[in-house]
This record gives structure tokens, sequence and C-alpha cells, in this order.
């Protein structure tokens, strides 16, 4: 379906590869990374972005950092687990997947090496069997969010109609994942069948990963797809062009508020005025079951330069004039028609619904 990876490993050359998501989409280029300095850095960067990839590559660059740091002994895999998981988890505060992947591989260390410890393994045998398995689990976490995304699509699917005019906000798509998607999933495996949808993407400000990627990773595959303005969100749904709103999720709290890309909500406001069902899609690992409202999620505050002079030849704000630059803002739980996991679909109250997805 898709020509592109958005991140994988080269085990044999011990490097992660991303896609530099930075680039498109005006160049398509790999990065090979070993470093845990230069991973982070690409994080943090948004080379690769999106909460299911975030969390591919993060499990890929804990295990690339015990395996290129070449412990001799478990005190020092111990040691490399715990300070490569530290290092990550400074990259992208609001995505949960992150924090997610990491601790999933933090415990899969661990458990190896009680079981090596009390077994009796020799330094050398308990260290291979300790990567060997701290792969296996990145791995997992690549397949499982690639079967993820592909139920995430069949269950959204099961909510649209053939020709529907569809907006999207951000990119939730291959790009952002290991293969479909999230909110992009039901329009790819729709584009399989002849579903015919007409895709209006947000250009989302101020990084424009609506324009520069959606749009990309849409017309590549052969969709129809239509960039607009973020301010024209409402004209298009005025006109009756629009007939469903799909946008991604980086962390949902327990209640069902979602924190997504900064202008969600104004999406979410416009869909409800006009009576517009408004869909959040997203793996069950973006459940932040501690997390009891969305007023508790921590919302990364970004570089002021991605609004003054990232997209422009010249500075568009007048020097001395500050900027706020959210990453993320908070969609309400009753602004929310459904909510779409691999798991099934969570209907208002969310509060309630979305429990069953806890196990």
């Amino acid at each position: 379906m898709h020509d592109f990876r958005s991140v994988f490993l080269d085990d044999e050359a011990s490097e992660l590869v991303l896609l530099d998501q930075t680039l498109l989409p005006n160049e398509l280029r790999y990065l090979r990374l070993s470093r845990l300095d230069d991973i982070w850095e690409a994080i943090r960067t948004l080379r690769v972005r999106g909460a299911p990839a975030i969390g591919i590559a993060a499990a890929y660059g804990l295990y690339l950092a015990v395996k290129n740091g070449k412990p001799s002994s478990i005190d020092d895999v111990t040691r490399m687990v715990r300070e490569a998981k530290r290092k990550l988890e400074t990259s992208r505060p609001t995505a949960v997947n992150l924090f997610w992947a990491l601790q999933r591989m933090e415990q899969r260390a661990s458990q190896n090496l009680q079981h090596d410890g009390s077994a009796g393994a020799n330094a050398s045998d308990a260290v291979a069997n300790i990567l060997r398995e701290l792969r296996k689990e990145a791995d997992l976490i690549r397949d499982e969010d690639a079967m993820m995304c592909r139920k995430i699509g069949e269950h959204g699917l099961s909510l649209l109609k053939p020709g529907m005019g569809i907006l999207t906000h951000c990119n939730a798509g291959a790009l952002a994942t290991s293969e479909l998607g999230t909110a992009l999933a039901p329009l790819y495996l729709g584009n399989e069948r002849g579903y015919g949808f007409k895709v209006f993407a947000d250009e989302t400000r101020p990084l424009l990963q609506g324009a520069r990627l959606t749009a990309w990773e849409l017309s590549r595959s052969g969709i129809d797809v239509t960039v607009i303005c973020d301010n024209m969100a409402a004209t298009v749904m005025k006109r009756r062009l629009v007939q469903a709103v799909l946008v991604g999720c980086d962390r949902v709290a327990a209640n069902g508020d979602a924190a997504n890309k900064i202008g969600t909500l104004g999406v979410a406001i416009l869909a409800k005025h006009y009576g517009i069902p408004f869909y959040v899609l997203g793996p069950t690992s973006t459940i932040d079951w501690a997390c009891p409202s969305g007023a508790h999620i921590a919302i990364e505050e970004r570089n002021p330069e991605e609004v003054t002079t990232a997209w422009y030849s010249k500075r568009m704000v007048p020097e001395g004039v500050p900027t706020l630059n959210p990453a993320f803002d908070v969609t309400d739980a009753s602004l929310i028609s459904a909510i779409i996991t691999e798991k099934g679909i969570a209907r208002p109250p969310l509060s309630e619904s979305l429990g069953a997805f806890r196990n």
C-alpha cells in the first residue's frame, strides 16, 4: 500500500532508520541513527512524530543504547536501560506512547535480569539474552502497532459511508505509525474498497503537518485530498462538504478528554456546531488511566521560531513581540462523538465506555 516506511530497525548496522519528516514533502530522506543523543534529537525535533511511531522509535532507541554500549555485565545493562529510559522520556512530554513503550522495555529487561540472576547464568550469556529479549520486545511493539492500525481502520470504516467528505487535522497516518495510521487508516481501507472519500486536510499550523505530511501520503496513495488553511474549516463545514471529522490523539484521559495537535479543539467545537460527527482514533495504549481528566495532561510548549520564522524567508512577527506556542490542546469528552480503538468503539458517556478497554 505504501512505498515508504516511517521507522524501522537495521539490526545488522545497529541503526534506527527514520524517514525525516521535517524535509517532506520536498525531499524523501532516511536518517540512520545509532547514538542515543541523535535518536533523542530526532524525536524532540519531530524528525519522527506521531504517538505510535514515537513509541516504536523510543523502544528501538533504548535497545540500541544498550547494544551499542557494549555492556559486559548485568550491572552495565541495568544502568544503560535506566539511563536510556530517563533520557528518552524527556524528548516529548505529552505523547503517552513514549512512556508506555519505554516502560515495556524496562519491564522486559527487569524480568530477564531477575531470571538470569536466579538461574546463575554467566555474565556474557546473561547480557546476550537480555539484548535478544529487548529486541523481541521492540519488534513486538512495532508488530502490535501494525495490527492495531488495521483494526482501528476497520472499526472506523464501519462508521463511514462511500462518497463522504472527511476533514482531518494534523497527521495520523502511515507517517505517524508503522503501517496504515490511526485517523487515516479508515481512509486507506476505504480507498481499497472503492469508497471514493473526498478528504480535506487542515494545513495544521504552525508546523503544517496536514499540508506537508497528510497531503503527501494521501495523494501518494491515490486518495482525493484537498488542503485548506486551518481557518477555513468552518466554511467547508457550513457548505456541507464534510460529513465526518477524523483525528488522532497523543494522550486520552480516563474520562475521555483527548490531547491532540493544537487546533483540534477548535475543529471539535465547529463540528459540534454544525452537527458533524467528531471521531478520535487511537490505540488503547494512548489512554492514560492514571490521568483523570484533560486538565492533568502536560502540554508541551515549543520553540517560538516555529511561529515566527520557520516557514518564511523573512521574520513574520515583529522583534520583541512574544509568541505562545503550545504543541497540543485538549478536546473535552463532551465534544467527541466516539473514540475508536483497536478493541472497539467507545461512545458517550466516554468516562464509562472507555473502561471496557482497560484490560
